[in-house]
């Protein structure tokens, strides 16, 4: 595997190697002595699986505190555009995010640490994306900000009139209501 750094020195795209033949393909997705040398120790306590259509936008989630969350994500049907902003408010960069496309046919990986805000959108049909996470799911402690908020500036590379949103996405805060809140 290959780790690759991105604009958040915390968040890495990972390449497979991958060996193909007449029959199909081989990869290893994960292993823990190689993540842990590059991310650092990650207990991973479940896997995640969704499947969206063109537009559908997920995100941009986290959770706050103890039930933070670091995610190892994935496609393994189509196209998305993933992104992971960072929202550590003392950190310097703050608001700052890499966005990444994942495919089925790229076969990239993408982490994204604890205190990192996470979300998708479809650029394909229909997509599969799948993810390793570190913590279990605390509804309470759940946080989201816009996906159209200016300051962190993501071009999700499809009209915002076609992406389909939740009314919890629809409605998340801006980045500075969240340095208001964090602070």
């Amino acid at each position: 595997m290959t780790f690759i750094p991105t604009a958040l020195p915390e968040v890495y795209i990972i390449e497979p190697q991958v060996f193909t033949d007449a029959r199909g393909y081989f990869m290893e997705c994960y292993k823990q002595a190689e993540f842990e040398q590059h991310c650092g120790k990650v207990q991973f306590v479940q896997d995640n699986e969704s499947q969206s259509s063109y537009g559908v936008l997920r995100g941009l989630h986290w959770q706050r505190g103890k039930a933070a969350q670091a995610k190892l994500v994935r496609v393994m049907e189509g196209t998305v555009l993933d992104v992971a902003v960072d929202v550590r408010v003392c950190s310097p960069t703050f608001g700052k995010h890499v966005a990444v496309e994942l495919s089925a046919a790229n076969k990239r990986q993408l982490f994204i640490p604890r205190h990192f805000a996470h979300g998708f959108v479809v650029l394909s049909r229909q997509a599969t994306f799948t993810y390793k996470v570190d913590n279990v799911y605390a509804p309470q402690t759940e946080c989201c900000i816009r996906f159209d908020d200016p300051d962190a500036g993501i071009d999700w590379r499809i009209p915002a009139s076609q992406m389909l949103l939740s009314p919890k996405d629809q409605n998340g805060m801006s980045l500075q209501e969240w340095k208001k809140i964090d602070i």
